[in-house]
């Protein structure tokens, strides 16, 4: 990596910013490609920077027809680059935030896709840990891809012990707030809530702080989708949101769905 990363990137426009940085779209000055570069912050982290490139550069042995495909991680100065694919879809927050929330029949291709992408990391034995739709990027073709797998569960991990809590809980499956261990089903709960997000625009709690969202998520009844939808989508979305884990279908049943 040359000394200064702006003789090899030419830095274009801010994407986005979240618990673990800021995202910009940037170029390839040699080639001309796009690229997404993610800048992480490392001056107040007394984590091994080694550790966590090593966990990142894992993304590059993960299949990029699903996942969004990693080029390179380096450090300068006190800031950790990210380089990956550039999607230039956006998210599927962003296409709710500039135009409506999908309908039933959009949400069931794109259910369809992000379900052969879990299939594809469960079946590795990889846990996603961060479905939701600002998570969810797409190609100006439509192609459908999981952004921030591996980055988010390896930060999450790292800034967990320097903070008492990292991130929005609206997703997050009851047996992970309550520390009970858990799986790839996990994911599954979070595909259920993101189900109900991309087709009413925002998660179910949304409205409450996220300390609460933390409190009534394991004590309140699972969400359930308004009746105006099919019973098809409704049936989908009460199997993904099962509290009892094993009664929760995986990635490679619900790919069998009718609704799907």
């Amino acid at each position: 990596m040359p000394e200064d990363p702006s003789l090899r990137y030419e830095i274009l426009d801010k994407l986005g910013s979240g618990s673990f940085g800021t995202v910009w779209k940037a170029r390839i000055r040699a080639s001309g490609q796009l690229v997404a570069i993610k800048h992480i912050d490392l001056e107040a982290s007394d984590e091994d920077v080694v550790e966590i490139q090593q966990e990142i550069a894992l993304l590059g042995d993960c299949d990029p027809r699903y996942v969004t495909k990693y080029i390179e991680s380096f450090v300068h100065g006190y800031t950790l680059w990210i380089v990956m694919e550039f999607m230039s879809g956006g998210s599927a927050l962003d296409i709710i935030a500039a135009s409506r929330p999908f309908s039933e029949v959009e949400a069931a291709v794109l259910l369809r896709e992000l379900l052969h992408g879990l299939a594809y990391l469960h079946g590795q034995h990889k846990i996603h840990r961060d479905i939701k739709a600002a998570n969810i990027l797409l190609s100006d073709t439509g192609v459908v891809k999981l952004a921030d797998f591996g980055v988010a569960s390896q930060l999450s991990s790292n800034k967990s012990r320097r903070h008492t809590f990292v991130g929005t809980p609206f997703w997050m499956a009851p047996e992970v707030i309550q520390q009970a261990g858990y799986d790839s089903k996990a994911d599954i709960w979070s595909l259920g809530i993101t189900a109900i997000e991309i087709v009413l625009g925002e998660p179910p709690l949304s409205d409450y702080h996220p300390m609460r969202a933390i409190f009534l998520i394991p004590k309140q009844a699972s969400p359930t989708l308004p009746r105006s939808f099919s019973s098809s989508f409704q049936d989908f979305v009460d199997l993904c949101l099962r509290k009892t884990v094993s009664e929760r279908p995986n990635a490679s049943q619900l790919l069998q769905h009718p609704f799907i």
